[in-house]
């Protein structure tokens, strides 16, 4: 078994550290979610705390990790009698992104249950972590299907796998932590409500903390064994802490002035739902518990807060998660009661678990310390290098499109407020990634039909398998009330849902869209499709053109927010490329189609349909370039930015030799009475039509 980087090496991130620790002490709290960027050793700290965790009593030969003491009466391995227990390490379980959902609930075997009435059950993910870790790297790129499935266990203490009526429950109470690198997109602000606890992690600009996790990288990559030993007194120390924290928990004892303080804290940042005033409380609890004391005070509260709230305060994907910390204060001296001290005294020395002992606020329960060498940040992940601070995103630039002095750029405007779009969707079934956008063949949606399993049945159609046996049952020798099924009797399901699309925009970013309040009405709308886009799981990308050429301002992502950066920072001025804008995306749908052919595209074209510059017929060349669109079968829409009592119609033009459709900025709105909503399917089908006839 290789050795694994030790907790209490980590260096500095008290936030993360504390984080876990309170939910080794207390999994009730509901697990953590930690953001940040690449290579700041997430993965590492999660790791290493699974040797911390005291060793688990388990019945014997169970699959399922009953406690001898208490076991579960529903255990599909029980019932279990009083007897031998064996003692195992805490498991730390990793779900992988692409995991199945059988995989992660476990796997019913529908063939025995159907020939035989056997409940012959595999355990899953869930099952292996009960009383232990589960941990999901890059949990914002699992699927959201799975994503429920786990927080419903997490938050039930059990897991429900059923097929066609044959079910099974079990307990799986684990603690949940999640990672997740921002820039790779977001979750849904309900996934993380169901988060307990949020930290942000990101690596130290201070030269000296860097350059002690450098060098106690190096020293544990020279010898594994070595480092850990090194560091073996302050694991166990912190182990036994866990171990007291544990059994004073119960004895914690949470005020009617601190569950107001809670209350009004969470009334006061507004936000949604009773979860959060039940986390703070649990986590203030953990907190004293951890500080070896058995009451709650102010400073466990402030802590919590900051741990609990600042995720749940989003209301929309472009909200970044964050707590004004002088309205907190604020808000618990309003509250603070009565018999309350003004100041809490020092703590004698470090690591004594006094407030003010690491996490910011000065919390109550701090982190212990961590030996010799500088305040710690952050310890590498084996697989990462400590990443470099990263330069800050610049503006996007054009290269060639002629700004500069003398070029006619205008600042960026900022844009008008987002409003609900209109349903866009692709046309045809599809088999991309599961979303809400298009139609497709899905793993999870209604029933359309059956077909022969190609490998194993996941998704049994009953009534179709029936069918299948039914005639050959007296051949058979059927004798009694079951019915005599086979292998070539099984029947898979196929289902249609929605499926997320590769969403393109093209903006027109020219001279002739750069009056101030038209510039804004347009990024109004673009942001409104780009949180359509994020709402219904889609990729997204940006195109702008301007001056004499178009730049990929992002790369197809899944990070909505990212978009939303690029296009507040736009700025207009120059001639219009419209045919660059055009090829320019041609190119990328290209690629991607390459990188991800199950993902179907959707270009959205921004734009008043004029052209200048490229040639000498520049709306020659753009219908030029449109037709490499429609002879690709690429689904389009032109969103019309003219204005103004005389109208060219070049924006309805466009689209026609795209073979899209063309919707004004007034149509693009769902409460619009201009018309109906606008599918990019009629629109083929009657190019299709025109073709044919």
């Amino acid at each position: 078994m290789s050795t694994r980087y030790p907790f209490t090496a980590v260096v500095g991130m008290d936030d993360l550290r504390l984080a876990l620790l309170l939910n080794s002490v207390s999994p009730a709290v509901g697990g953590v979610l930690v953001r940040g960027e690449k290579g700041t050793a997430k993965s590492t700290a999660v790791r290493a705390l699974a040797e911390l965790l005291p060793s688990v009593a388990v019945v014997a030969d169970c699959r399922f990790s009953c406690d001898p003491a208490s076991p579960d009466p529903g255990c599909p391995d029980g019932p279990h009698e009083v007897g031998a227990a064996d003692a195992r390490p805490a498991r730390m379980v990793e779900l992988p992104v692409g995991a199945s959902e059988d995989r992660l609930v476990g796997a019913l075997d529908i063939e025995r249950a159907l020939a035989e009435g056997v409940k012959a059950f595999e355990p899953g993910l869930l099952a292996a972590a009960h009383r232990g870790i589960l941990y999901v790297d890059e949990v914002n790129l699992l699927h959201d299907h799975l994503i429920d499935l786990l927080l419903d266990a997490a938050a039930m203490g059990q897991s429900h796998v059923e097929r066609e009526g044959v079910s099974v429950r079990h307990a799986a109470r684990f603690l949940l932590v999640g990672t997740m690198n921002p820039e790779e997109g977001e979750l849904r602000p309900q996934l993380l409500d169901r988060f307990g606890l949020t930290v942000e992690v990101a690596a130290s600009r201070v030269p000296e903390e860097r350059v002690e996790v450098v060098r106690r990288r190096l020293a544990f990559e020279d010898d594994p064994a070595a480092f850990a030993a090194r560091w073996a007194g302050e694991e166990a120390a912190l182990r036994a802490r866990i171990v007291a924290a544990r059994e004073l928990l119960p004895k914690v004892t949470l005020g009617d002035a601190v569950l107001l303080q809670i209350a009004a804290t969470c009334a006061a940042f507004e936000v949604d739902g009773m979860r959060a005033d039940i986390v703070m409380a649990r986590t203030a609890t953990a907190l004293a518990a951890w500080a070896g004391r058995t009451e709650v005070t102010s400073d466990d509260v402030r802590q919590a807060a900051l741990l609990a709230l600042p995720h749940r305060r989003r209301r929309n994907p472009f909200d970044a998660p964050g707590l004004d910390e002088d309205k907190l204060d604020e808000t618990l001296e309003r509250f603070k009661g009565e018999d309350e001290p003004d100041d809490e005294p020092e703590p004698d020395g470090p690591g004594d678990g006094g407030p003010g002992d690491g996490g910011p606020g000065g919390g109550g329960g701090g982190i212990p310390p961590q030996g010799d060498g500088p305040a710690p940040e952050q310890a590498p992940a084996p697989e990462e290098a400590p990443a470099e601070a990263p330069a800050p995103a610049p503006a996007p630039q054009n290269s060639g499109s002629g700004s500069g002095p003398g070029s006619g750029d205008r600042a960026a405007v900022q844009a008008a407020e987002p409003f609900r779009t209109k349903t866009l969707s692709v046309p045809g079934l599809g088999e991309g990634a599961a979303g809400r956008r298009s139609r497709a063949r899905t793993e999870h949606g209604r029933t359309t039909g059956s077909t022969r399993p190609r490998g194993a049945l996941t998704k049994l159609h009953l009534a179709a398998t029936v069918h299948a046996a039914a005639p050959h049952q007296k051949a058979r020798g059927r004798s009694g009330p079951g019915l005599v099924v086979r292998r070539d009797d099984l029947r898979q399901a196929t289902r249609e849902g929605r499926e997320g699309n590769l969403v393109l925009f093209a903006v027109d970013a020219s001279g002739s869209m750069a009056a101030r309040q038209r510039m804004s009405a347009v990024k109004g709308a673009v942001l409104s499709l780009l949180l359509d886009a994020y709402q219904r799981r889609d990729k997204v990308g940006l195109i702008t053109f301007r001056g004499r050429a178009a730049e990929l301002a992002l790369p197809p992502t899944s990070s909505v927010d990212a978009a939303a950066t690029r296009l507040e920072q736009l700025p207009t001025g120059g001639r219009t490329p419209l045919s660059a804008g055009l090829l320019k995306a041609h190119d990328v749908l290209r690629i991607e189609r390459l990188r991800d052919p199950s993902r179907r595209p959707l270009l959205v074209v921004v734009t008043d349909g004029r052209a200048t510059g490229g040639g000498p017929d520049p709306l020659a060349l753009a219908a030029r370039a449109a037709r490499l669109h429609a002879a690709d079968g690429t689904a389009s829409v032109v969103v019309d930015c003219e204005t103004g009592p005389v109208r060219l119609g070049l924006a309805g033009t466009l689209a026609r030799e795209l073979g899209g459709t063309a919707v004004t900025l007034d149509e693009l709105r769902a409460d619009s009475i201009a018309g109906l909503v606008r599918d990019v399917r009629d629109v083929q089908d009657n190019r299709f039509a025109r073709r044919a006839a």
